[in-house]
């Protein structure tokens, strides 16, 4: 199990970004979190197992939403939390 903290940019609030990011992050079986920080920048906390990780990085990065634009994700691996599933918080708004 590994867990990764996922600072995104680009157009990615106000797009459908954050309930995109959990429909894939459902799909692939990640636990974790998404919300908005103040600087315009999105947080993700992201926990699976590697492969699942990295086919939820790549859908992060290219996006469905059709507004949503990712100009770049910061990647960091951090110690493990216990997540029950993926949830959208609505912080630092």
């Amino acid at each position: 199990m590994e867990n990764y903290q996922l600072i995104v940019s680009g157009v990615v609030q106000g797009v459908g970004f954050r309930y995109m990011t959990k429909v894939a992050a459902d799909k692939n079986s990640i636990k974790g979190i998404v919300f908005n920080q103040a600087d315009g920048t999105v947080y993700i906390e992201a926990q699976g197992d590697k492969e699942s990780i990295e086919k939820f990085i790549q859908e992060v990065k290219h996006p469905k939403s059709p507004f949503a634009k990712v100009s770049n994700v910061k990647i960091k691996e951090i110690p493990l939390k216990n997540f029950d599933d993926f949830s959208i918080k609505y912080l630092n708004k």
